[in-house]
């Protein structure tokens, strides 16, 4: 196939040949037709003026003049003429040329058989079987003779009958130059058909092909610049799709090994409270004679432990919920500073050890469309985070912008903040600070999870940093508008 392909001539050669050969036959024609409607017309000029000199005969005839007579007043008007008389049957009266008695019948003659008919006639040449020459004849009929006048169909009447050649030559130039006018029309569109199956050559390889030099400003440059802006917008739609389908799979791939993840984790640190209430149990359980102060307090350890249980399991399930169906979780108009007073609340109901004041900022209320549990959960957590682990005596809660779209929030403690290795993976599940220090505060490791999750849900980020003046500092965004 590829071999047939080059061995043919291109579309701009072919079509080139095909207007080439119709421009020719049509020229052609035109000129056949014109040449003909010339000719015709100088042999009836010709012949009308013969013809007039019959009808002068004709009269002078009947006025009595010899033919003779005849002959020599017209001879010098007309070199070459022949004249001969005859009447309607054919018999030849008088030839200037020819001797009568040698004459055969005329009556067979075209121009003797129209004039008889139609009352004139002629023939454009013949060769004369008497003298031998050949002759343009033109006959009249009167009332009972035939006047035939003749002139020598020589090299000269044959031009002057010829059409002009000056036209044949002008139309030769002009068919040249349309043919070099198609040659270059043709050659600019079958430059654009060869593009055109370039770019069909390289759709079907599938290459990339962007927005290219445009074609010319035609019906077919119209369509061919549409073509391919489609098919780059495919193209772009196609590669958008397969970006967007592998951003999926990845978040898909991502969702399992966080699941995984988060699995391992949750078993790992339910060893924890589940062997700590076991061997309390186990140790009760063994030794029936303990005094009651002991059994009071293993007792004690043991519901803290089941505390902290409740504690994972609820962090669990939130975390769980929001990875699974943030799309399905339910928004309303929700009140920031009822949020706050309500935590600041429950802050105060805390031992005073571990009592923090909470400071808010907020010029006026600060309506967003959210969920109040998971918005609840943020402020919560931050504070029981700010609680347990801050060292510091005031939280403050600051309104830093508000619009139409948007709020920002700041939430900062004056304690001892953390060490700026740890601030990139604080918000990362289970991941804890000080181990020890956060199981035994009965912490999860998934609160900081949980905020970043539920502010995420609502169209907003958050980040973490150390205070100048002492104590960290979160600042979170939440979009208004769902």
């Amino acid at each position: 196939m590829a071999t047939v392909s080059k061995c043919r001539l291109s579309y701009h050669r072919r079509l080139f040949l095909l207007l080439l050969g119709i421009s020719w036959v049509l020229v052609g024609c035109f000129v056949a037709y014109q040449y003909g409607r010339e000719k015709y017309f100088k042999i009836e000029r010709l012949d009308a003026r013969l013809q007039l000199l019959n009808l002068r005969l004709l009269d002078e005839l009947a006025a009595g003049v010899r033919p003779d007579s005849l002959m020599a007043g017209n001879a010098g008007r007309f070199p070459g003429l022949r004249l001969t008389i005859l009447d309607h049957k054919g018999r030849v009266h008088y030839d200037s040329r020819s001797d009568t008695t040698r004459l055969a019948n005329h009556l067979n003659r075209s121009e003797v058989r129209a004039a008889l008919i139609n009352g004139s006639g002629y023939t454009l040449e013949r060769l004369s079987e008497s003298s031998h020459e050949h002759y343009f004849y033109s006959a009249m009929r009167g009332d009972s003779l035939i006047v035939r006048s003749a002139l020598p169909y020589n090299l000269e009447l044959s031009e002057v009958l010829a059409a002009d050649r000056g036209f044949l030559w002008f139309m030769l130039g002009v068919t040249l130059l349309m043919s070099v006018a198609g040659y270059f029309a043709t050659r600019r569109l079958g430059h654009n058909i060869v593009r055109l199956r370039d770019f069909a050559e390289r759709a079907e390889r599938g290459e990339v092909i962007a927005e290219s030099e445009p074609f010319p400003h035609d019906e077919l440059g119209d369509i061919s610049n549409n073509i391919i802006r489609l098919y780059a917008q495919l193209q772009k739609a196609t590669a958008e799709r397969d970006r967007q389908h592998e951003l999926m799979l990845h978040e898909e791939q991502e969702k399992i090994r966080i699941k995984k993840q988060l699995t391992n984790n949750i078993n790992h640190e339910l060893k924890t409270p589940v062997a700590a209430i076991q061997g309390y149990l186990e140790t009760l359980l063994a030794n029936p004679g303990i005094d009651a102060a002991r059994q009071r307090a293993f007792l004690e350890k043991s519901l803290a432990q089941t505390g902290r249980l409740r504690q994972l399991l609820t962090d669990v399930s939130i975390i769980t919920r929001m990875d699974e169906g943030s799309q399905l979780i339910s928004k309303e108009p929700v009140v920031l500073n009822d949020i706050i007073a309500e935590v600041a609340a429950d802050v105060q109901l805390l031992p005073p050890e571990r009592r923090l004041r909470v400071h808010c900022d907020f010029p006026g209320p600060v309506e967003v469309c959210g969920s109040p549990s998971l918005l609840t959960s943020v402020f919560r957590n931050l504070t029981d985070n700010a609680t347990a682990y801050s060292s510091g005596r005031d939280i403050f809660i600051r309104l830093l912008a508000d619009d139409e779209e948007s709020c920002t929030i700041s939430f900062a403690d004056n304690g001892i903040g953390i060490e700026e290795e740890h601030l990139p993976h604080i918000f990362e599940r289970f991941y804890r600070i000080d181990k020890g220090r956060s199981r035994k505060m009965g912490g999860t490791g998934l609160g900081l999870s949980i905020v970043r999750n539920a502010i995420a849900i609502h169209g907003g980020t958050i980040t973490a940093h150390n205070r100048p003046q002492g104590g960290l500092e979160f600042i979170f965004t939440l979009r208004k508008h769902s």
